[in-house]
């Protein structure tokens, strides 16, 4: 018999490729954008988010109660939803009201396969050179959210 070599696991693609992805993203009024459309010299927060998930729409509530601690922190929230999908999600928790925020579409799921990402929502924060520093997938507390944003 053959001994079976076990093969490593291979990392996600935002552990080997540390800077925020340039897939074309989506935003409300039909534009397109892309990372080179950020903010330069800002720190990110990237926000993946389902449009009918409860714990997206209690972190986005705690964001928008905590917003004045991330004025620093450009937050782009991104779903893999249809952009009319994510219009009634935008307009029910006014992102228009926040600059700090950009929400987008990115309905091809190229975010979901870059972050193999199971769980919504999925939190990335980014340093101001674009560069990976925290992934949280799932649920997070904005207190932890804070601590990697100002490391």
């Amino acid at each position: 018999m053959k001994a079976q070599t076990a093969t490593p696991p291979t990392k996600p693609a935002y552990l080997q490729y540390p800077i925020i992805p340039a897939f074309p993203l989506t935003l409300v009024d039909g534009h397109t954008i892309t990372k080179n459309d950020l903010r330069k010299g800002e720190k990110t927060m990237l926000f993946i988010f389902s449009v009918d998930c409860d714990h997206c729409k209690h972190l986005t509530e705690d964001l928008l109660k905590n917003i004045e601690k991330f004025q620093k922190t450009q937050i782009l929230m991104v779903t893999p939803f249809k952009v009319e999908q994510m219009k009634e999600y935008y307009d029910q928790y006014k992102i228009k009201n926040y600059p700090t925020i950009t929400m987008a579409s990115e309905p091809t799921r190229q975010i979901m396969y870059f972050y193999d990402l199971h769980y919504f929502p999925g939190l990335y924060i980014y340093n101001k050179k674009q560069q990976f520093v925290k992934g949280f997938e799932g649920t997070a507390k904005i207190d932890s959210l804070l601590y990697y944003l100002h490391k």
